[in-house]
């Protein structure tokens, strides 16, 4: 990974002057530098405009707009702009258009209007991709190419013909024989035997369940195509002007599992993301931080860049929610606490027509006097004090693992319960550390393992022979792990591991269970320590391992529910149930302390305590003010730090702790 190519912790955003007369232009850049913008994104969705006749380009207005940023001072992001193709192309050209699973063909209209595997497409966009780096590739404002734009975002899959094709041919170079497809997709079952790779379909509507490893499969083929398509394009990029670093939004989150981040992050020279708060989720700060300390792990510790975020409301929820004063800071400082170096958004100026024009933007619709506005210039001011963080390391005692197959197969039909959904147990888990004050890195299962004093294993349902036995030797080397209910169950092919459940880890933990026994929607259980739990139990038998809790009532009465098992110098502990948010919490301070976890003698109710280097974030968005043991110097105001650092409720502090 390369460093993030702007100055300090950079703020940036989305610019698309193709919307405004030339007049705009220059006030743009005179606001530009009031709010102490550092870095434009360039170029996005300018397709059409940059090349408006397929082979006659029109460079010159975009010219002019490059030679303002730069005498401004402004960096720049250029986009290669194949995000949205023109409408002569998919009018010319209608077979790139992509095709879903019931065979409909989305057409132009919107954006991202294309398929993954069509030929014709990639051809079109390397020629534009081509003219551009041959122009720009060597212009002084660009310090980062920027491919495409939220590869995955409208069409992670595409269903058509040459989709098909270049499935088979993926699945050939996978297996090499149609036997060893067979046998790993278990085409013994439903008379699904395949003789040829020519056979083979995408999983397309079907009448009842279709084939779950198919369904993988073509989950796992389906991010590789579109990876293909960044390294076509980066590739020339690469070549034509070497000197700038290549990379492409991610949209690294809750939402979206699509794309498997961790096979995409080596091909990245570094790593950036688009995030944006959801209204929808109980609690959208604390996906906010999961998703940062994710891509954090995608990005294998280093810092990254935040492509995309929101001033205040976006478009595309039922309610969109305007941020209240203040919190426009905070969520930024929540980026940059968990490795961001850069906090940037979607966009300069909000757009007065088109289907985003009811998203926030640095600029609103009021204009530079408003108060949105002036929350942008302080939040320039505010990052300007913070240059010396970039570039630090976030450092964690806690590791939770992550890992996307697990998700795609965790997630698929005809499981025993389908109120269970990956992600939860990964949220819970990684709110209820957080919020004592921990920090944690979300890492990939095959991630080193030997720094942390506590790995969370929160329903890891796909799990491979090395994952399990790197865990093992974790624990054995001293490691504390909590292995939570449906992990370990089946293989890489989605093959269930015979002999009970849970299946990879069940050595380990000292535990064996024969039987499911999910709960229904609303239906809960109470453990003989006092605690509540719902969705899940399992006929479970401690072998090894001693009994910390029991089911004290229900069908299970009696039946281990939390398990611990000590391994030489490490101990492995087991929880069978989804234990309420305050009993999750509890474990969680019980396991954080036995592992000599860093993080508060006790949380403090909306308080987020992070550790970046030698920097400590303290954000408050809770109701009371925050006393937080701290000694150094406060770097947003410029006071010393003696013993502890007071935050009022909606305030921050970055502390520069003392050597």
């Amino acid at each position: 990974m390369t460093g993030i190519p702007f100055d300090g912790i950079a703020l940036g955003c989305d610019y698309n002057p193709e919307q405004w007369p030339r007049s705009v232009w220059r006030e743009d850049v005179a606001l530009m530098r009031e709010a102490g913008v550092g870095f434009m994104t360039l170029g996005v969705f300018s397709w059409a405009l940059l090349e408006p006749e397929p082979g006659r380009y029109d460079f010159g207005w975009f010219d002019e707009v490059l030679e303002l940023l730069h005498e401004a001072g402004v960096a720049v992001d250029l986009a290669t702009a194949t995000a949205a193709p023109p409408p002569w192309l998919t009018s010319g050209h209608p077979e790139v258009l992509p095709v879903d699973a019931e065979g409909r063909t989305l057409f132009q209209g919107s954006r991202q209007s294309w398929c993954p595997s069509s030929p014709v497409f990639r051809e079109h966009a390397l020629r534009l991709v081509g003219e551009m780096a041959r122009r720009y590739g060597s212009h002084p404002a660009v310090r980062l190419w920027h491919v495409s734009n939220e590869l995955g975002c409208h069409i992670t899959k595409c269903w058509c013909d040459v989709s098909a094709a270049a499935f088979r041919r993926w699945l050939t170079d996978r297996y090499g024989s149609i036997e060893k497809l067979n046998d790993a997709w278990g085409t013994a079952f439903w008379s699904q035997h395949y003789a040829s790779f020519d056979e083979v379909l995408p999983p397309r509507i079907t009448p009842t369940v279709p084939n779950p490893t198919h369904q993988l499969d073509f989950a796992r083929f389906s991010t590789d195509e579109l990876l293909g398509h960044y390294r076509a394009e980066r590739d020339l990029l690469r070549e034509l002007s070497p000197a700038v670093p290549v990379t492409t939004n991610l949209m690294v989150n809750a939402r979206q599992p699509d794309e498997d981040y961790f096979r995409w992050a080596p091909e990245m020279d570094l790593i950036a993301q688009d995030h944006y708060l959801d209204g929808r989720l109980a609690d959208p700060r604390a996906e906010q931080a999961l998703a940062s300390d994710l891509t954090r792990g995608v990005a294998g510790g280093a810092p990254w860049l935040l492509m995309e975020s929101a001033t205040s409301a976006v478009n595309w929820q039922p309610v969109n929610h305007a941020k209240r004063p203040g919190e426009l800071l905070l969520d930024s400082l929540r980026y940059v606490a968990r490795g961001a170096d850069a906090v940037a958004f979607f966009q300069w100026r909000a757009s007065k027509a088109g289907a985003e024009k009811f998203h926030s933007a640095l600029v609103p619709h009021a204009g530079a006097d408003s108060a949105l506005f002036r929350e942008v210039v302080g939040l320039g001011a505010a990052l300007g004090k913070l240059g010396e963080v970039a570039g630090s390391r976030v450092r964690a005692d806690v590791a939770v693992l992550f890992d996307y197959e697990a998700w795609w197969a965790c997630d698929l039909g005809s499981h025993p319960s389908g109120e269970l959904h990956y992600i939860d147990a990964v949220q819970r888990w990684h709110r209820a550390v957080t919020e004592l004050g921990a920090t944690v890195d979300v890492v990939h299962p095959s991630a080193d393992l030997s720094g942390y004093r506590l790995v969370v294993v929160p329903t890891l349902y796909l799990c491979s022979d090395p994952a399990a036995a790197a865990l093992a030797e974790y624990v054995r080397g001293g490691g504390h792990v909590l292995v939570t209910y449906f992990s370990g169950i089946v293989d890489e092919n989605d093959h269930v591991r015979l002999g009970g459940y849970p299946g990879a880890f069940r050595e380990l933990l000292g535990v064996r269970a024969e039987e499911f026994a999910p709960l229904r929607p609303g239906e809960t259980v109470t453990l003989d320590d006092g605690s509540t739990a719902g969705l899940w139990t399992e006929v479970l038998t401690a072998s090894d391992a001693e009994v910390l809790a029991r089911y004290a009532d229900g069908p299970l009465a009696g039946t281990p529910a939390l398990t611990r098992r000590t391994v030489g110098a490490g101990g492995a502990w087991y929880l069978a149930t989804r234990l309420d948010e305050s009993a999750t919490a509890a474990l969680a301070d019980r396991l954080t302390r036995d592992a000599g976890v860093a993080r508060m003698d006790a949380p403090l109710p909306g308080v987020e305590v992070v550790r970046r280097g030698r920097y400590l974030f303290v954000l408050n968005r809770g109701d009371a003010t925050a006393v937080v043991p701290a000694r150094g110097t406060d770097l947003l105001t410029g006071a010393r730090v003696d013993a502890c650092v007071t935050v009022a409720p909606g305030g921050a502090a970055v502390v520069r702790k003392e050597v």
